[in-house]
């Protein structure tokens, strides 16, 4: 229970006697470190209902604390805030409480609860996972993480689009350029090798609308004409008729790029417990579209094709079906979302991690599923961030220009390497053992500077800074973890009994109090689908820490009670950083 809790109906108690009141819930904020207290009480939302002025409500409300309730042991008033003082005794009974927890802030869920599916990832077979792929899936990840650590069962999925024009364009360029290369041939990733053959197509198609326009063509007629391109039109309808030959190419190569995909996941520390191709889902949903016409949802023009009007909703006419029959991404995504839930019949809602360029398409996704009467309809949510950038500007694929998720990851172990090195802390370590540390510090930096920022936010991207060991960085968390733990190696006694103290140092008591708060991080995380939250409360735990540490002694402490509950503390602070972390996907070394 948090401190707001336990003082919530102490406070209403108080209303009902002192002013014969009811009320129904009661405002609290964090004091301000520069006044005395450990909570603090809104008290201007009473002051109309009590007839009553500030100072004389909250010397009122604050000395009936005082008087009746054990935790409170003081308080302070200033202009319309009510500042409580909690007893160290509160703190003492709630850290021996937590302190041999290892679940310490995790909800177990609820068996008969509803399921909840996160989708991330989501990507093209056409080329490898990029720059803005590492957001997708971090993001999704840690939410996924943080949302079964609140109490709720979890699913992990993506959609892999594995079909269209874009993947026959590489299909076309190995028919074309690729000599029978294969990943074993050349030595390079699958999905790797796909990728250079998207570039390679694009390379060839501009240079046919070139020739074209000097023959006198329009660019626009130039782009429709070019040959290569007519070629791929082909190729896709050939996949369509189920052409055994483009079939088998493309289950080749498509495969080629699933086991890249897979090392990349492996290594970014992600993973999924289904996955959806795009390949069997374009054609759900159809049957939706039939529904909703007999139910009078959407409505048939003169040419054939199904629409969705959504003006009265401050949207726009929306089209599901074509007048040639054939399904939009929309109607995909209405099919596939229903077919989750045939599949897993415990999910009662989803989260989509998906970029904010898509913002509009999910409001009318989730709309279209409401109004055709899915329950769980009302649970849906678009996990909307913003994209990711490099100091060197934007990225695009089908030129070569993408920042490979498998090169950054890369750059930023071999980043941590050059720093560490230049520290010179890594003296007695193996090769083996700094080159895990050095991915350990990459990683960690990685995920932490992306997952630290609030998703829908915009980021620019720099590796240096991002490896910083002072300052809100991975790093910087990771080293007070791995000192923790130094501290914990270097104890020669005893630790596990509960202390004999009754009195807290100041610092003691700010720690314990952020401590305090980390079950209900988990759930305002989970809640608003933000790791930014969690990253955050483990900057500031972190600080109180080190303030903390560099406040009183632990190991040097003569007093041998006040010794075990100050390595007690330390080791908790550790367990709760390596908590987080975990649920961002961030490992903490036991050395740095």
């Amino acid at each position: 229970m948090t401190l707001s809790q336990t003082l919530t109906p102490s406070i209403k108690n108080a209303i009902q006697v002192l002013f014969d009141i009811s009320i129904d819930k009661v405002e609290f904020q964090a004091t301000r470190k520069e006044f005395e207290g450990d909570i603090t009480m809104v008290i201007f939302p009473l002051l109309k209902i009590t007839k009553s002025n500030p100072v004389e409500l909250g010397n009122k409300i604050g000395n009936y604390l005082v008087e009746n309730v054990v935790e409170v042991s003081g308080f302070n008033v200033v202009s319309g805030f009510l500042n409580i003082v909690i007893s160290d005794a509160y703190y003492l009974n709630f850290f021996n409480g937590i302190k041999d927890n290892e679940q310490y802030g995790f909800v177990t869920p609820n068996p008969e609860d509803k399921a909840v599916m996160v989708e991330y990832s989501s990507p093209n077979t056409n080329k490898p996972l990029h720059l803005g792929h590492v957001r997708n899936n971090l993001l999704g990840y840690s939410v996924a993480e943080i949302i079964k650590a609140s109490g709720k069962k979890v699913y992990k999925t993506q959609i892999i689009n594995d079909r269209g024009i874009h993947i026959c364009k590489s299909m076309l360029a190995w028919q074309k350029f690729g000599k029978d290369q294969t990943p074993e041939s050349t030595g390079l990733k699958g999905d790797k090798l796909v990728g250079n053959f998207y570039v390679a197509f694009d390379k060839a198609y501009k240079e046919e609308i070139n020739q074209l326009i000097a023959q006198g063509k329009t660019e626009e007629e130039a782009k429709k004409q070019a040959p290569i391109i007519l070629e791929a039109q082909e190729m896709l309808l050939k996949w369509e008729a189920g052409d055994s030959e483009v079939i088998a190419l493309w289950q080749t190569m498509n495969q080629w790029v699933y086991d890249g995909f897979a090392t990349t996941y492996k290594n970014m520390g992600v993973d999924f417990d289904s996955y959806y191709y795009e390949s069997n889902t374009y054609l759900l949903g159809k049957d939706v579209v039939q529904m909703g016409l007999e139910k009078g949802i959407f409505e048939k023009d003169p040419d054939g094709s199904v629409w969705i009007d959504l003006t009265d909703e401050g949207l726009d006419r929306k089209i599901v079906l074509r007048s040639d029959g054939t399904a939009v991404y929309m109607t995909q995504d209405i099919g596939t979302a229903i077919q989750r839930v045939k599949d897993m019949p415990d999910v009662g809602g989803m989260v989509y991690t998906v970029g904010n360029e898509q913002d509009y398409h999910f409001k009318v996704l989730f709309l279209i599923l409401k109004k055709l009467g899915f329950g769980w309809a009302d649970n849906l949510f678009h996990l909307s961030y913003g994209m990711v950038d490099l100091p060197s500007g934007k990225m695009k694929s089908r030129e070569g220009t993408v920042v490979d998720a498998d090169d950054l990851m890369q750059e930023m172990t071999n980043t941590a390497q050059k720093i560490s090195e230049e520290l010179g802390k890594l003296s007695g370590y193996s090769e083996e053992e700094k080159a895990k540390l050095y991915n350990t510090i990459g990683m960690g930096a990685l995920k932490y500077y992306i997952l630290k920022v609030d998703p829908k936010k915009r980021i620019l991207f720099n590796p240096e800074e991002s490896v910083d060991f002072a300052g809100n960085t991975g790093p910087f968390i990771q080293y007070t973890y791995a000192r923790i733990q130094s501290i914990i190696r270097k104890a020669d006694f005893d630790f596990s009994n509960v202390s004999g103290i009754s009195h807290l140092h100041e610092k003691e008591k700010e720690l314990l109090k952020q401590l305090e708060l980390f079950p209900e991080v988990i759930q305002n995380a989970a809640q608003n689908h933000s790791p930014a939250l969690l990253a955050n409360y483990t900057y500031d735990l972190v600080k109180e820490y080190n303030s903390f540490y560099q406040a009183v002694p632990i190991l040097g402490e003569a007093d041998l009670d006040i010794k075990i509950f100050r390595v007690q503390v330390s080791k908790k602070v550790a367990d709760t950083i390596a908590a987080s972390f975990k649920l961002l996907g961030i490992n903490v070394p036991e050395r740095m």
